[in-house]
């Protein structure tokens, strides 16, 4: 159960209504009258409470969990215990999500501006919007409606941010346009320099860098991520992709639409990210390489050249994962030779 200081509840819901909004289907004829007040992992949740089976690995926190609902996949729904109103779904944590919305809502703060906020007499500000305490707006910054900017952020002049997105606070954003639903962490970074320069032997030139960051919609930046703006091109984020905490993006690298990118992740400047990519944390991936669309990258992986599409990736230098794992288990094996010999 969520902490009521820091999380406030909506109100109850039946599981007839929980079906009905989240898209399930309930397992039984009667239970549709139950009253779920709130939502609860499987080991500690309550008869009033509702809870997810997403892994067999948890099966016998499932067999014993005194939930009065669960969603769970069609597979897995054999093994619910009687006192449990299984609500089968083929994608069980995301209709927990769903549910978990519901009861736990984003709460947008009254639209307002603070007075001690300084915006830049030529920007336009969007009905609705609510600017903290010490927010910085520089001038000619466009900002859409219902856009939450929380304190002591920073933005530019000239940056474009639209409808409907959160801003946390401390957050730095220059040399950017902004599409709408985007939700960026605190203190992440955006458009600021990219480490462009030309080495020379009497002292390196920095490279004037001319480009943007442009941010489709349904954007989420996790906290302390940096994305740097195109020294020409522009640096580009897609539809739908999702950064994670403390991530470097040099400058000029596109990644396309409904990304996902774990925390500590580096990528090189121009490297090109094709749509539906996956890239586990710690993975570090050279410039002016093609990553396919539709592949996924393994944790700690080192990628130094370009990969195809649709398959999966370990190691460093990052080889298809069967590749990978033979290497593995043929240097098991020397291993085991040497230690006989």
């Amino acid at each position: 159960m969520a902490d009521p200081i820091f999380f406030n509840k909506s109100k109850s819901y039946s599981v007839a209504e929980i079906v009905d909004l989240v898209a399930c289907d309930i397992s039984c004829d009667t239970g549709h009258d139950l009253i779920l007040d709130d939502v609860c992992a499987l080991k500690s949740a309550k008869p009033n409470q509702l809870s997810f089976l997403d892994n067999i690995k948890y099966k016998n926190d499932f067999l014993e969990t005194e939930a009065g609902a669960c969603f769970v996949s069609p597979a897995l729904a054999k093994f619910a215990p009687d006192n449990v109103i299984c609500l089968i779904s083929d994608s069980p944590y995301k209709a927990y999500a769903l549910a978990a919305q519901l009861f736990y809502p984003d709460v947008f703060p009254k639209g307002d501006i603070s007075d001690k906020s300084n915006i830049g007499k030529s920007s336009i500000i969007g009905k609705g919007s609510y600017i903290g305490n010490n927010v910085e707006i520089g001038e000619n910054v466009v900002i859409g409606e219902n856009v939450w900017i929380e304190a002591n952020t920073v933005i530019g002049s000239g940056v474009k941010i639209g409808n409907n997105c959160h801003i946390d606070s401390n957050v730095t954003i220059s040399h950017s346009i902004i599409d709408e639903h985007v939700r960026i962490y605190a203190g992440a970074k955006i458009g600021q320099d990219g480490f462009g320069f030309a080495m020379d032997l009497a002292g390196h030139v920095k490279v004037p860098q001319l480009g943007r960051v442009i941010i489709g919609s349904h954007v989420e930046i996790g906290a302390n991520t940096t994305i740097d703006r195109g020294a020409g091109p522009d640096t580009v984020i897609g539809q739908g992709t999702w950064i994670d905490n403390l991530v470097q993006i040099g400058h000029n690298v596109e990644i396309g639409r409904g990304c996902v990118i774990v925390a500590q992740v580096g990528i090189s400047g121009s490297t090109k990210i094709e749509d539906y990519v996956a890239i586990g944390g710690q993975v570090g991936i050279a410039g002016h390489l093609n990553i396919g669309m539709g592949a996924r990258i393994g944790a700690q992986a080192g990628v130094i050249g370009d990969l195809d599409g649709g398959q999966e990736y370990l190691g460093s230098p990052a080889m298809p994962k069967r590749q990978f794992f033979k290497q593995v288990a043929a240097l098991n094996r020397l291993i085991k030779k040497k230690k006989r010999d």
